[in-house]
Formats: C-alpha cells, structure tokens, sequence
C-alpha cells in the first residue's frame, strides 16, 4: 500500500472518529429533564377557608427548563387504568419555574380547593403527573411523580 492511500485511510479514520466522538458529546449535552424531589401538599378547605392544593419539584435541564405541566389525577378513575400521555398532557396547567442556585429550576403550581371541589371529586389517593419541558426540546413525562390524599 502506497504512502498516499495510508495517510488518506488514516484521515478518513480521524474524520470518522471526531464525527462520531462530536455526535456522542451533543447526545451528552441533550439529556432528558430530571426531576428532584418533588413534592404535593393539599389542604382541605374548612368552613368558610378555601384549601389549595401545591406541587413543587426541582428540575435539572442542561438547556434550561421550557415549561412544566402539572395535572392531579385519582387513583380509582379510568386513568388509573390508563396512564396519561406526553400529548395529553401538553394541555394542562403550567407550573411557574425560576432558576434555582444549584443549576437546577424550582417549579411550583398552586390551586385553590373549594368545599364544592372535595365534594365532587373522588376521595382516596390522588397521583400527580408532570411532563418537563426542556429548552432543546427533550421531555420527561412521570405519570406519578407524587401523591397525595383526599378525604
């Protein structure tokens, strides 16, 4: 083999492999958000005082965090058959999100409870599901990421 056809075999090899080294650091830098420790505090409403209900998570997103959807879902309906969806829930209610000192953004939703709320929603354990959204576009979607109990 000639001289020239190793240097360029050599070149293709260096090419292929910095290609694929390149490739392997953007997938790194492309993880999905992660989250860390959430948590959901729900207050029963009392005679004339309304309750809430609170979810609140940490999550990390090399990009940055886009967005976080919130949904609180009985135990004992039909979701508990079937979770839900990355698609279904892009049209829930959003969670406000601020960066945190630790790289890391603090997500919270918050609702108010009303008497009227409890006594048309089902009692029992409740699941909370979040899809986080990060800046590059990954998700994460935990159809369970809490629960709490109402009743």
């Amino acid at each position: 083999m000639s001289r020239r056809r190793v240097a360029l075999s050599v070149a293709a090899g260096v090419v292929v492999l910095g290609g694929a080294g390149a490739f392997a650091v953007a997938q790194a830098g492309e993880q999905p958000p992660a989250l860390v420790h959430s948590t959901a505090h729900y207050t029963a409403p009392t005679g004339d005082r309304g309750g809430s209900f609170t979810f609140t998570t940490g999550v990390r997103a090399s990009s940055g965090v886009k967005s976080l959807k919130v949904l609180a879902w009985p135990a004992g309906s039909a979701l508990g058959k079937k979770e839900p969806t990355a698609a279904e829930m892009t049209e829930v209610d959003s969670a406000t999100c601020r960066p945190a000192a630790d790289g890391t953004a603090r997500c919270t939703y918050t609702t108010p409870v009303s008497g009227a709320d409890v006594a048309t929603s089902p009692h029992g354990t409740w699941h909370i599901a979040v899809l986080a959204t990060a800046k590059n576009g990954t998700k994460t979607l935990d159809a369970k990421a809490a629960d709490f109990k109402v009743g």
